[in-house]
């Protein structure tokens, strides 16, 4: 049997099965994302009868009713629903909803006399020889006799006949032939999952977690839109929560559900340290009640799929559309994300460009949605995921194969004796002091500034409430907060004037400090040794010079919190391979210490 069937459609038909829902379109409630011209450019191709591409569909797989009758389901539009969208909005008048979620509509404006088709604008409007809105001509009450007569008056250029031929030519569009691919619905899962993510959309490959969104959107049976919608508008409100009014007055029925009533709090609430997409959403949902890793896994689920007989079934839909619900409202609750963002923050991380994983933010999230369901004590939750959080990005856990290990920690978890037991286990495993010793000195050698080892070094100082380098009233986590930068201890003027121009190594990171402008100012481009001698007079003398040190033990304090090994009061730029080297490890023992105290 052939995996599809190729087929011819017209414009007219594809819009009534989408009227009378026989066709889905998984996206139809989400920003569309083509600006008006692409609009303009499509009708203007259908008007030349030039080919469109193929807009592809897959039926539902056969599925068993408690009568024992087999229910074909609704056929998704895996690919071309932006063409479809398109084509919808300029003939029928439909609103679209904008990256913001404000309806809207598409007026595509026609000139019957160059034939020439144009985003309707204010000139428009006012010149004659335009048909401001194609969606009139398509209309069902639209009297094409009266129109050309009243058109001709207007616009001498043209006649009646030729006018009447140019109009039924723009209303041959509805019957457009557009290529239409049908995906057998006997094909299994697993295929259908490998053609939907190898097809290219605008450019942008399309993921397991599209297809997932896809498969929750079309099951009306079981809410799936509502909970399509609570994905959706909570991933878009944790970004733009002025949005709210907007999707609470153009999606009403929405608006009236307990789901919307669940999102509400995101309106008033303010902070990006965790700004999820629907992927994450779906991704942490799903792991957690699901304890799986591969969301294609998710799409087979939601199909009735049984693992063990390859059979479909109608109880596996109705027990995995529940538990995905479970765990979106677990995800969406206001307290387990705020407590959850909370615990991100006591671990230093106080600005999302101090932790680049979205991997490692997800699975922390889903550990603590596990830990919160099996009711572990809420300290015992706090530390156990904050810990686990840091190791993952210390060991770059879920960097590669992220689903596989995803899959892994979390069934560990959930059938160890107690969560601290399998932590511990992972710690002896992959925290010993030859990774301590060796392998995060090693890491540190870097000049990636964005490097997730020297943003766990800042974290440590964040943690640790350690003040800006000489300074005593300035702590890191200002500079940060005020986005601040990061300054060379060895000036870069000053290694670049004696012959180190390569910035992989001016740059490296342990070369890098938080200190105040002013402070660096001071610093210009002198050697080490001269600064900080400016800097020991200073504390003898009580006059300051460079930062507001002006005390030899606090001095000493404040180069120990950031790891400025005390050998910097002599050093030149002949002793910069040795400083960045013992920096490097007073760097990995303040993570180790930061680890250990968390």
């Amino acid at each position: 049997m052939s995996n599809y069937i190729v087929n011819n459609s017209t414009v007219e038909s594809i819009i009534s099965w989408i009227k009378n829902k026989m066709i889905a379109i998984p996206e139809i409630q989400r920003p569309f994302v083509w600006d008006a011209t692409k609009v303009r450019d499509l009708m203007d191709s259908l008007y030349k009868n030039y080919p469109v591409g193929y807009i592809i569909t897959w039926q539902n797989p056969d599925t068993k009713l408690k009568d024992g009758s087999i229910s074909m389901g609704k056929k998704i539009l895996i690919d071309g629903q932006q063409r479809i969208t398109a084509v919808t909005a300029a003939i029928t008048g439909q609103e679209v909803v904008d990256s913001n979620y404000k309806k809207k509509r598409i007026r595509i404006a026609f000139n019957p006399i160059e034939e020439k088709f144009e985003v309707t604008n204010p000139a428009i409007l006012k010149n004659p020889k335009w048909i401001p809105d194609i969606a009139e001509v398509f209309s069902i009450d639209f009297n094409s006799f009266s129109y050309i007569n009243e058109y001709c008056e207007k616009n001498f250029e043209i006649d009646q006949n030729e006018m009447n031929r140019v109009l039924q030519k723009l209303m041959q569009i509805k019957y457009s032939s557009i290529g239409m691919i049908e995906l057998s619905h006997e094909l299994d899962i697993e295929t259908v999952t490998e053609i939907f993510i190898r097809i290219n959309s605008a450019g942008v490959v399309l993921s397991q977690a599209d297809f997932a969104m896809s498969k929750i959107t079309v099951n009306e049976t079981y809410d799936g839109p509502v909970i399509r919608k609570t994905i959706d508008y909570f991933c878009h409100l944790m970004k733009n929560p002025s949005d709210y009014s907007n999707i609470e007055n153009n999606d009403t029925s929405f608006a009236s559900t307990d789901h919307f009533q669940k999102i509400k709090w995101v309106k008033n609430y303010h902070s990006s340290i965790y700004e999820p997409s629907y992927s994450d959403l779906i991704r942490v949902a799903f792991t957690f009640k699901f304890l799986r890793g591969k969301l294609s896994n998710l799409v087979s689920l939601l199909s009735g799929r049984d693992f063990e007989t390859r059979e479909y079934k109608e109880e596996i839909i109705t027990s995995s559309f529940k538990s995905l619900n479970d765990g979106v409202l677990a995800f969406i609750n206001e307290t387990n994300f705020k407590r959850f963002v909370m615990i991100v923050k006591s671990a230093g991380i106080i600005t999302p460009q101090l932790i680049r994983s979205k991997n490692a933010l997800n699975f922390a999230y889903t550990l603590f949605l596990l830990l919160r369901e099996k009711e572990i004590d809420g300290s015992e939750i706090n530390r156990i995921v904050r810990k686990w959080l840091v190791l993952s990005v210390l060991t770059e856990r879920y960097s590669a194969s992220p689903e596989t290990m995803f899959e892994f920690d979390i069934r560990r978890f959930n059938n160890a004796i107690t969560p601290d037991e399998y932590l511990k286990s992972i710690e002896a495993g992959e925290l010993s002091d030859a990774y301590w010793n060796n392998i995060l000195v090693t890491n540190l050698n870097t000049s990636v500034k964005s490097s997730p080892y020297f943003n766990l070094f800042i974290m440590a100082q964040v943690y640790d409430k350690d003040d800006a380098f000489l300074s005593k009233s300035i702590k890191v986590s200002h500079l940060i907060e005020e986005r601040g930068d990061v300054h060379h201890i060895f000036p870069k003027k000053y290694l670049q004037k004696n012959g180190i121009n390569n910035r992989g190594i001016y740059n490296q990171i342990a070369n890098y400090v938080y200190t105040e402008q002013i402070v660096n100012l001071a610093i210009k481009d002198k050697a080490p040794s001269v600064y900080m001698a400016q800097v020991k007079q200073q504390c003898e003398n009580k006059e300051g010079v460079i930062g507001e040190i002006k005390d030899l033990n606090e001095l000493k304090y404040n180069m120990e919190m950031n790891c400025i090994p005390e050998s910097l009061f002599t050093l030149e730029y002949s002793n910069y391979n040795a400083f960045l080297q013992e920096r490097r490890q007073l760097m990995a023992n303040k993570i180790r210490r930061f680890y250990e105290k968390l």
